[in-house]
This record gives structure tokens, C-alpha cells and sequence, in this order.
């Protein structure tokens, strides 16, 4: 008897007040349009994380992407050095030896010591063999230096 007497009031309830796929329906209203939620603005990924997603366009040499996250990443902290290391190999790719040269030296130029700068021989043969592919003998465009 006690279980017919709950079953009557939820049924009485459910039908007086609609059901419960009114009550379902009424939770998924949608707020008017003046109280939308603003987007999120856009947060730059860290520099070091921009670049180890550069390098992951780099390897399947899609260049326009890969310059745009090394970009990226030289934005957010203008002295990582190793943004500069593999912009220069974007430019390299990308057919730019002067900007591939430039970008090499400031790369030298922004590792914490001169001893750093020494001991980067791939650098060094690159910068070599770009100095020889051009004309102007790879003299710095700008007032970009080496590191003695």
C-alpha cells in the first residue's frame, strides 16, 4: 500500500508540473545573447615550446610553419638562443642564406658564454659553408657581429 500511495504522488507530480522532459528541456535554455561568454584571449606558448613545435614542422620541412612558431617563440623571450639555431636552418630551407647567416650569428651571439659560442661546431661549418654560397662573402647585413 505504501508503494502505491509514492507511486501516485510522483506520478501526480510529473503530470502537474509538465514531466520531467519539460524540466530537462527548461535546464538547457540557452542564456540570451548579451550575457555570452567573451572568448579567451590567445596565450603564446612558452618559448621552449614553441620552438619543439617548430622543430616538429621543420622535420617535415614545412618551413611557413615552423618560421611562424620560431617566431613565436623569439616574441616571447627575444634571447633564446636555440629559436635562432633553427630559424636559421628554416632559412636555410627556405632558400634565404643571408637571413640564415644572420640569424646563425645572432644565435652565437645570444648563448650564455663566448665558450658556448666556440664549442658549436655545426654552427661554425654552417655559417662557413653559407659565408662561401654568398656573393658579399657573408658579411653581416646590419650591425650583427660574431663572438671572438
Amino acid at each position: 500500500m505504501r508503494w502505491i500511495v509514492g507511486t501516485t504522488l510522483v506520478l501526480t507530480l510529473v503530470f502537474q508540473t509538465g514531466g520531467p522532459l519539460v524540466c530537462a528541456q527548461k535546464q538547457q535554455a540557452r542564456p540570451p545573447a548579451n550575457n555570452a561568454e567573451a572568448p579567451r584571449p590567445y596565450v603564446s606558448p612558452s618559448a621552449s615550446k614553441s620552438v619543439e613545435i617548430g622543430d616538429y614542422y621543420l622535420r617535415r620541412k614545412k618551413f611557413k610553419a615552423a618560421l611562424s612558431r620560431f617566431q613565436e617563440a623569439l616574441k616571447t623571450d627575444p634571447h633564446y638562443a636555440p629559436a635562432y639555431r633553427e630559424l636559421g636552418k628554416v632559412y636555410e630551407g627556405m632558400g634565404q642564406p643571408q637571413k640564415a647567416l644572420d640569424t646563425y650569428r645572432k644565435y652565437l651571439d645570444e648563448l650564455p658564454s663566448a665558450q658556448d659560442a666556440r664549442e658549436d661546431k655545426r654552427i661554425h661549418k654552417a655559417i662557413a659553408r653559407l659565408e662561401k654560397q654568398l656573393p658579399s662573402g657573408g658579411k653581416p647585413s646590419g650591425s650583427q657581429s660574431t663572438r671572438q
